[in-house]
């Protein structure tokens, strides 16, 4: 690691260990900003992750997507700039030692708006998939400790923050990894169109899905918009819809105490036995089990 990156990344982590202390996760006070902690490593778990950057100041992880794994630390932040299914990991954490860092979520509008502009170079490189890891710079890691200071300046967020995230978003976007933003910039490009489908099917998931009618939507042809969905996403629009489904029916046995049957009904499974099938093959057991278990693990 760069000597040079040390400093900054040291003065981080007592920050982000005091505000993230009792927690797993802490959504602070700044829109989009999350902390997270933890202090022993944890098997893949299932999570939605939205358009955003992974900064860990601490230990390691890594995340699953698609049939590719991207392991990611003090030196390589994680980015993704679509809504992606994936599995999050954690390598090494001890109580002593927590794994710590933070996740941004991204702004779309202010990413197109600075490409638009002409704000950042122009390029025509293509990067295959939404998501990757990119190297850790003196620059975006000032552009961080600046935000992160903000928490303990309340008074100062509504001054300072727009400044900051617009310098964070020009960071990311000169990054070796910004043409995974810029691809999602154009209106005319094909990753703004997959972008688009993917806010309507996390807002429709539990209806019936018409891959002509959401091509159509989004003004592609069936067939190409298959193609770049499965290209950015490293999965089919149906097999997207299932897992949002599917985590939602979690959610709601998990946290509405609904049995499995009602939640399979609400999420959009007209049979129950298909969507036990379904569920068993994506989490290992049957909803049932699913469920007992994470009780289990929440009460230990």
């Amino acid at each position: 690691m760069n000597a040079s990156l040390i400093p900054l990344q040291q003065s981080l982590i007592p920050i982000i260990d005091r505000w993230s202390a009792g927690h797993l996760d802490y959504a602070t006070a700044i829109p989009g900003l999350n902390l997270f902690r933890r202090e022993t490593p944890l098997p893949p778990a299932f999570c939605l992750i939205k358009p955003s950057v992974v900064l860990v100041v601490q230990g390691d992880k890594q995340m699953y997507a698609g049939d590719k794994t991207y392991p990611y630390d003090i030196t390589r932040f994680l980015i993704t700039s679509l809504e992606l299914p994936a599995k999050s990991e954690t390598l090494s954490a001890s109580a002593e030692k927590p794994c710590l860092g933070l996740n941004l979520e991204l702004d779309k509008r202010l990413i197109t708006e600075m490409v638009a502009h002409g704000e950042v170079p122009s390029k025509s490189d293509v990067t295959e998939g939404c998501v990757g890891t990119g190297r850790v710079t003196d620059k975006l890691l000032e552009s961080f400790q600046r935000l992160v200071s903000l928490l303990d300046e309340p008074e100062a967020v509504s001054a300072l923050l727009p400044g900051v995230m617009r310098e964070i978003h020009y960071r990311l976007l000169t990054s070796d990894q910004g043409s995974r933003l810029r691809q999602i910039a154009s209106v005319e490009g094909q990753g703004y169109k997959i972008a688009k489908a993917i806010d309507w099917l996390c807002l429709h998931f539990s209806e019936p899905l018409s891959i002509d009618a959401l091509s159509s939507q989004v003004q592609m042809s069936t067939t190409t918009f298959h193609s770049h969905f499965r290209r950015l996403t490293s999965m089919t629009p149906l097999q997207y819809q299932k897992w949002l489904r599917l985590n939602e029916a979690k959610r709601l046995m998990l946290n509405d105490d609904l049995d499995a049957a009602s939640a399979g009904y609400k999420v959009g499974y007209e049979s129950p036995s298909q969507f036990n099938r379904e569920y068993s093959r994506l989490f290992g057991v049957s909803p049932r089990r699913d469920v007992e278990m994470l009780r289990t693990q929440l009460v230990s």
